[in-house]
């Protein structure tokens, strides 16, 4: 072997050693590393049981409608299947964090039974729920391409509600699950729950339109039209993308700021802190022109 030989066959093992020194292993997967040698964390890396049990620390308090529903496991279980495509293992430890929070922050706000007074404060309460306590509706509507199953009911279920036929037939098409037929698996499994919110947060619902996902890690780049209708990067957006004029575009509403306020009370939580999250004009969505008005939208 000549010395040049020599020369790269000591940098690569010199490449190899630090690898294993950081993670025990050589990365493999695409979605792992930034470069040759450079293995990403993956969640549960980072976000370990004792950060679950942090955050959503009433979730199996007495008072609580779904005790002993929700658990680490099966949220770590549904992140590994969108691990690959960039779900919390896109950009570096800071941007993961966050974008863990974030995704939390939507689901703890919209499963929870907090109040102001609540015993450990009102953003300790989410998972509280795994369905909708009083239906108003059954939630059908036969004008769509997923019928609705006589006797069934669509009304919200999961960590990030879904309700409608519809949106139970297009989800569970993109998870591999009969949801259309069976609803009630969203109240039933906790791992399908998480899968069914993370494949929602991780999907565009319309051709041309962002994820959450990518308007919340920078993959986003805003038209001409969304600066007119001040859609930017950030929190604000995911809120646009999931719940539309329903929270945006209506001012400083109590819903869309309860939804900041349980992403930034994980932020601390986790350690990242608040601050890193930005200014308020990103965070919220008050005087964002939804992607997909409720007059014209089926989602």
């Amino acid at each position: 072997m000549d010395n040049k030989s020599s020369a790269v066959a000591f940098l690569l093992l010199s490449l190899l050693v630090i690898c294993a020194a950081k993670k025990d292993k050589i990365c493999d997967k695409g979605w792992e590393c930034k470069g040759a040698f450079c293995c990403n964390e993956t969640i549960s890396d980072l976000f370990k049981v004792y950060n679950f049990e942090e955050l959503f620390a009433k979730r199996n308090a007495p008072v609580a409608h779904a005790v002993g529903f929700w658990d680490y496991h099966s949220y770590i279980t549904a992140a590994a299947l969108f691990e690959p495509v960039g779900f919390g293992t896109t950009g570096g430890k800071q941007m993961q964090m966050m974008e863990i929070a974030a995704f939390l922050g939507h689901v703890g706000s919209k499963t929870s039974c907090g109040y102001n007074v609540a015993t450990g404060g009102p953003y300790a309460w989410g998972l509280c729920y795994n369905r909708e306590m009083s239906p108003s509706q059954s939630y059908c509507n036969p004008n769509y391409l997923y019928p609705c199953t006589p006797g069934v009911e669509y009304y919200g279920r999961g960590a990030i509600p879904v309700y409608w036929n519809y949106n139970y037939g297009i989800i569970g098409d993109g998870i591999k699950v009969d949801l259309l037929d069976h609803p009630e698996y969203l109240e039933q499994n906790a791992t399908i729950a998480f899968q069914a919110a993370m494949w929602r947060w991780m999907t565009p619902m319309k051709k041309k339109q962002p994820s959450a996902h990518d308007v919340f890690v920078g993959n986003w780049k805003p038209t001409k039209n969304d600066t007119l209708a001040k859609r930017v990067p950030g929190f604000g957006t995911t809120m646009n993308i999931l719940y539309g004029d329903t929270v945006c575009g209506q001012g400083e509403i109590d819903p869309m700021n309860n939804i900041i306020s349980h992403f930034l009370y994980y932020l601390d939580l986790m350690g990242v802190g608040r601050e890193a999250a930005g200014a308020h004009d990103v965070l919220g969505c008050a005087e964002q022109v939804a992607f997909n008005p409720s007059s014209t939208s089926s989602s």
